[in-house]
């Protein structure tokens, strides 16, 4: 039966824009690969402090005892800078962390550390309220908001500060995940690693950066200008906050880099899902549009929109599906090696079930806004906004 010209045109163009979106997504994929190695590439040797480095304080709320917490907590008292200050934030003086933190201060009292104990409510955030205390009592004029659970490089305050230039108001780092102990924590590298730090290096390369709260680098005074921590309250998610308010001076988020890295330990299943379930619903919360962009990325759309070009079209699909597939995670498995991250044989299989997981964790963002943070349970605060 032949085709009215009409529908021969309709197909044609379908096609031609089926094949357009898959060229597009290909090409800005292996593009955000190129910029992620050329941005987290491990570091050289260790960046030198000049003799007039400014001081800087440190603050670093713990909760509980995560995988590998000595080896982090640990990574802060050796960093080779002159003058800085490390501030440790327990919200309850039982704490399980309690006795690591008075242990390793007491290993290194050549460093200028202290413990601060109390919780102090001045947000529905958690963390923002251990990090309260610590921020007040920071003396010099730029701190580090940087989470417990991430090894610091030697030179990490030299890092920070070597992007910090006139137009920045915030440097920050996405975690990279290491030390993975089972198939479930393999896959969250995957998560981490190869698709969320590496479009947040892409976001950074474009001038769109956005903070990410592992490490929260601030000039004192540009915040308290702001308004100070208690503006952090504004969103549920202190990183989102402070990513509007830069924004709203007119400065930019940068990166560290290369990023700092988190050891995971053990993962199961339902670990994963959780942590990025929370994080889709607060991203959705905070920034509605740019999520709505979500669902193009990973490899499904294109995939979805190749298989129907080559249906219309009257080519086999299979073939044109695995060469797709096989260019697309080559990249992503060309950047674990060149960035130095966690790779091994089932790395393709983590790829793969990430990127299923992805369109459910769209779809799971938009249909509520409760989620659960160290025992606590929260909602994703929607619409809110900075006075």
């Amino acid at each position: 039966m032949s085709l009215h010209p009409g529908m021969v045109h309709q197909m044609s163009f379908a096609i031609l824009a089926l094949t357009l979106f898959v060229a597009i997504s290909l090409a800005l994929h292996l593009v955000s690969v190129a910029v992620a190695i050329r941005k987290c590439r491990p570091g050289g040797p260790c960046l030198d402090a000049s003799p007039d480095s400014p001081s800087v304080s440190i603050v670093l709320p713990v909760c509980g005892l995560d995988n590998y917490l000595e080896d982090t907590l640990r990574s802060a008292f050796r960093l080779d800078y002159p003058r800085y200050e490390l501030i440790f934030c327990l919200a309850r003086p039982d704490d399980p962390a309690a006795p690591l933190v008075r242990r390793l201060m007491a290993d290194h009292p050549w460093i200028d550390a202290r413990l601060l104990v109390g919780d102090e409510r001045i947000s529905d955030n958690p963390k923002l309220n251990n990090v309260f205390k610590g921020w007040r009592e920071a003396v010099y004029p730029f701190v580090s908001i940087c989470d417990s659970n991430v090894l610091l490089p030697r030179d990490y305050i030299q890092r920070l500060l070597a992007k910090f230039d006139a137009d920045t108001g915030l440097v920050c780092s996405p975690p990279v995940g290491c030390r993975p102990d089972g198939f479930f924590a393999e896959v969250e590298c995957a998560m981490l690693n190869n698709y969320q730090a590496r479009w947040q290096c892409f976001a950074d390369f474009l001038g769109l950066g956005f903070a990410q709260g592992k490490t929260l680098f601030w000039r004192k005074n540009d915040l308290e200008s702001a308004g100070g921590i208690r503006a952090l309250g504004a969103e549920s998610a202190e990183d989102a906050a402070c990513t509007k308010i830069v924004r709203s001076l007119g400065r930019r988020v940068r990166l560290m880099e290369p990023p700092v890295r988190q050891p995971l330990g053990m993962r199961r299943a339902i670990d994963v899902w959780n942590r990025q379930r929370r994080w889709a619903r607060l991203r959705r919360a905070s920034f509605p549009f740019y999520f709505s962009l979500e669902i193009l990325s990973g490899s499904l759309a294109p995939l979805a929109a190749l298989i129907a070009a080559a249906s219309l079209a009257g080519l086999p699909a299979l073939p044109l599906a695995l060469g797709l597939l096989a260019v697309w995670y080559s990249a992503e498995w060309l950047l674990s090696v060149k960035a130095g991250w966690h790779h091994s044989r089932r790395s393709l299989a983590t790829f793969l079930l990430r990127d299923a997981m992805l369109p459910v964790l769209y779809v799971n963002a938009w249909l509520g806004r409760g989620f659960e943070w160290r025992g606590h349970d929260m909602r994703a605060a929607e619409g809110a906004r900075l006075s």
